[in-house]
């Protein structure tokens, strides 16, 4: 009769008979990877290559025949007032969807972990996460309505209403449509709304490495919170940093459902941003080889800033190590 070892070797060495074996089976392997290439090739490379192509000829787009202009698109592109208007909003964009979230989720995920969660416990800590998080969970059409709604320009808005309540005087500011510096403001505040969780998330489960002893021996120390958040927590979590700024600010460059949804670029153009620009463009421009110009801009900008992020990682590990 078989005993217990030799039948488990035996099931062992047919299952290992099964499994096709490197030597041979490089191309199985090979073959599954077809389709995805080909899905990332249809979907990413060729829309990429011909917008290129595009912003190096006028075309009126549908059937209408495409004429070579060069760099004619280019050259205009870097004289195009509204286009270089659109450009300096992407700063006040990375403030709202990079800057200002990364410090906050930096500062509110260690809270959460050093101070919530430990002394309030680990559930409180993961609902008021989850609760950050939230927005960034709602279609962005959505957050754009109910922001709407917050900002309207009369006396039915919830912000003036309550502004009324404060200074007994009736309050009715059209955030939205009224001077730039409001309406950008309004579409700044969304964009962090909506983009405060994203960071604390990453951040905390960063932390969940870290162990909690050395908070607890910093403080038996004399540290107090901020001491034990530059000396420990930000050392830790680098890594984690650096993924969310790049990731957020690769986000920042393209962003457009905001400003679609929240001021559709006015008032007077003054809130485009070239992601928005270029889809107006194309949209109602006669050139969408202009447009193209415009979309491929935003592409090489892209592929730039995350070399430099990689770049800046790279060198960042490196001197930790």
């Amino acid at each position: 009769m078989t005993s217990t070892p030799q039948r488990t070797r035996t099931r062992r060495a047919d299952e290992a008979a099964r499994i096709p074996q490197r030597g041979g089976g490089k191309l199985g392997y090979w073959l599954y990877l077809i389709p995805g290439a080909l899905l990332v090739g249809l979907v990413i490379f060729y829309p990429i290559v011909r917008n290129v192509r595009l912003s190096f000829f006028h075309w009126r787009g549908g059937r209408a025949e495409e004429t070579f202009a060069g760099l004619d698109n280019w050259i205009a592109l870097f004289g195009d007032q509204e286009f270089l208007q659109s450009f300096k909003n992407i700063i006040l964009v990375i403030i709202a969807m990079v800057i200002v979230p990364t410090l906050l989720g930096l500062i509110v995920a260690a809270l959460l972990f050093d101070v919530v969660g430990r002394r309030f416990g680990a559930r409180l800590s993961s609902f008021l996460r989850a609760t950050y998080y939230l927005p960034q969970i709602l279609p962005i059409a959505v957050a754009g309505v109910m922001f709407s709604w917050i900002l309207k320009p009369n006396s039915d808005g919830v912000l003036n209403q309550f502004l009324t309540t404060l200074t007994g005087s009736e309050v009715e500011i059209n955030w939205l449509g009224g001077q730039y510096s409001t309406a950008m403001a309004s579409v700044m505040v969304l964009m962090i709304w909506i983009q405060i969780g994203y960071p604390v998330v990453i951040f905390m489960a960063a932390l969940q490495r870290v162990d909690p002893q050395l908070y607890e021996a910093a403080e038996l120390d004399g540290a107090n919170w901020f001491q034990r958040f530059r000396a420990i927590t930000l050392p830790m979590i680098q890594p984690e940093v650096f993924v969310v700024a790049l990731t957020t600010t690769i986000a920042a460059l393209k962003v457009f459902a905001p400003v679609f949804i929240l001021t559709g670029g006015g008032p007077s153009k003054s809130t485009y941003v070239p992601s928005f620009y270029a889809y107006q463009e194309f949209i109602r421009g006669t050139d969408k080889g202009y447009a193209a110009t415009i979309a491929s801009a935003i592409t090489i900008l892209v592929v730039v800033v995350a070399i430099i992020f990689i770049r800046v990682q790279n060198r960042a590990e490196r001197k930790d190590a």
